[in-house]
């Protein structure tokens, strides 16, 4: 059973962290910060070419980490995939015990390193979690066509053993920080009707904006388990380029304000890193306010390639699985 879906049964508050694979083929990197992470996190979700921007692929290392004995959760995005490309992709991934994903639609290729490359969008983010809950309900795949064979009934044609039906634990994105909120909230509801069983957000960083929205969740009876996205900052240039050009990114002034006056006291001082140390200090804050708060179900952890410090932020958030 995915271990996501366990806490979140049991009444846990949920913990996931990100992860991208290489730009090449060599996971020691990931890997070594994936052994920092054991114990601490529910799951460990890799990235699927995030940004279109080219690196092995999200199952390759969801096996690797599965083989060392972490919890993976697989990314699928239909920028790059047909229907039957996602199916086969799934049912491998669920071959090596890897049975909790998130359906992306894809950023389009023009934004990332290899523009020449053609969309596929054969399926968006609504139309992978209803190809998979519909594969889960029927014993069929994309095409109708029974996963095994010796489970149909000649006769009826109907499926009479779902053992060999893969069963995921599906999950979606959203983003809070967007007007008019209520498209936001209408393709929350896609998502959910089609099969998302747990949702995780774009990196939020005003609790009082994200708890309106989780208000507005509430109002259109919406029920599904919530994941604030936390992206710990490194420094007050990141912070401001992130709302200059990421969609549905709103870093408060007064927290660029603290990066900014921990960077001049570094230099002041000669020390490094300190505008790194605020951010993980932020970033444990705002942790342990949303579940002291109890405004959601679990937090996601993006690192940006800073995985090593997700332990760090945790113990400073207090917060154990």
């Amino acid at each position: 059973m995915s271990q996501l879906k366990e806490a979140f049964d049991l009444g846990k508050f949920g913990v996931t962290a990100e992860m991208a694979p290489p730009k090449g083929y060599d996971f020691s990197h990931q890997l070594a910060d994936a052994e920092l992470l054991k114990g601490k996190v529910h799951g460990i979700n890799v990235t699927d070419m995030q940004s279109a921007s080219l690196k092995a692929t999200s199952l390759g290392l969801c096996i690797k980490l599965k083989q060392m004995g972490c919890e993976p959760i697989i990314q699928m995005t239909g920028r790059d995939r047909s229907r039957m490309a996602i199916m086969g992709e799934m049912l491998s991934a669920y071959s090596f015990g890897i049975d909790t994903m998130l359906a992306l639609t894809g950023d389009h290729p023009t934004v990332g390193d290899c523009q020449n490359s053609k969309p596929v969008y054969d399926l968006d983010s609504v139309g992978i979690l209803h190809m998979l809950s519909t594969m889960e309900l029927t014993g069929r795949d994309c095409g109708g066509n029974p996963l095994a064979e010796n489970t149909v009934d000649k006769e009826t044609g109907e499926i009479t053993d779902k053992s060999a039906t893969p069963k995921f634990y599906k999950g979606a994105c959203v983003t809070p920080v967007y007007e008019p909120m209520f498209l936001q909230i209408n393709k929350l509801r896609q998502k959910v009707e089609a099969g998302a069983e747990y949702i995780q957000t774009q990196g939020i960083f005003d609790l009082e904006y994200f708890k309106r929205f989780l208000d507005e969740v509430d109002k259109a009876g919406i029920k599904t388990h919530i994941m604030a996205g936390i992206i710990p900052l490194k420094a007050a240039g990141m912070a401001k380029y992130m709302n200059e050009n990421v969609p549905g990114i709103a870093v408060p002034q007064h927290m660029i304000d603290r990066l900014a006056a921990a960077a001049a006291e570094g230099k002041e001082k000669g020390i490094k890193g300190l505008p790194m140390q605020m951010g993980i200090e932020m970033a444990a804050e705002m942790i342990a306010e949303i579940k002291a708060q109890n405004l959601c179900d679990g937090v996601h952890i993006m690192a940006i390639g800073a995985e090593k410090n997700v332990p760090t932020i945790l113990d400073k958030a207090g917060i154990t699985i």
